[in-house]
């Protein structure tokens, strides 16, 4: 079945040009965790002072999120390792020929990550970001480098490693406000 919607939407590839090059301008490696990154940014120095703390923690998470969710990647690629869909099929690529593990994709476990752990403090920017994360996905499958289960597979592993995060900066919140404490003086928070 996996293969069977692969195959199907990469067969699209082709057949209409405009949305081809959209989804080349999303599948880059730059577009999509540039805006995260920067929306990280931006929601760093957001708001009033309680509500630019509480970015801050979530912020924090949302780093966690990552580092958890790259991590988990790393350990289990170490006893799975997939083929990407080119190696096997015949596929109208958009993008590059990643060597790496096909699964669980990586970049959606990085995306989701990080939007779930926005959505966790501020809702909004957080179903805006993981509408992003969702066509990203979908972008990777129809440029022909995953198949659907990689980027599920990946976008659950972020989405827990955001619960995750956003569980260990609380715990560690006292830590953490001592270090914001001290970037507020030098104005980093």
């Amino acid at each position: 079945m996996d293969e069977t919607v692969f195959l199907w939407l990469n067969g699209f590839v082709g057949t209409l040009p405009a949305f081809d090059a959209l989804i080349e301008f999303v599948v880059s490696d730059y577009l999509v965790p540039v805006t995260l990154a920067l929306t990280l940014l931006a929601l760093w120095f957001a708001g009033d002072t309680a509500s630019r703390r509480r970015y801050q923690l979530g912020v924090i998470g949302a780093v966690f999120a990552v580092a958890l969710s790259n991590g988990s990647i790393e350990i289990l690629n170490n006893f799975v390792f997939r083929d990407r869909p080119f190696v096997h099929h015949e596929v109208s690529l958009l993008f590059y020929e990643p060597t790496d593990s096909s699964f669980p994709a990586n970049t959606a476990a990085m995306a989701f990550g990080i939007s779930a752990a926005v959505w966790v403090f501020n809702r909004g920017v957080g179903w805006i970001l993981l509408a992003i994360s969702a066509l990203y996905a979908f972008s990777r499958v129809y440029a022909g480098v995953h198949y659907p289960l990689d980027v599920i597979a990946g976008g659950l592993i972020g989405v827990v490693a955001a619960g995750t995060g956003h569980v260990i900066a609380r715990l560690l919140r006292p830590l953490i406000q001592i270090v914001l404490k001290a970037g507020r003086v030098v104005l980093l928070a």
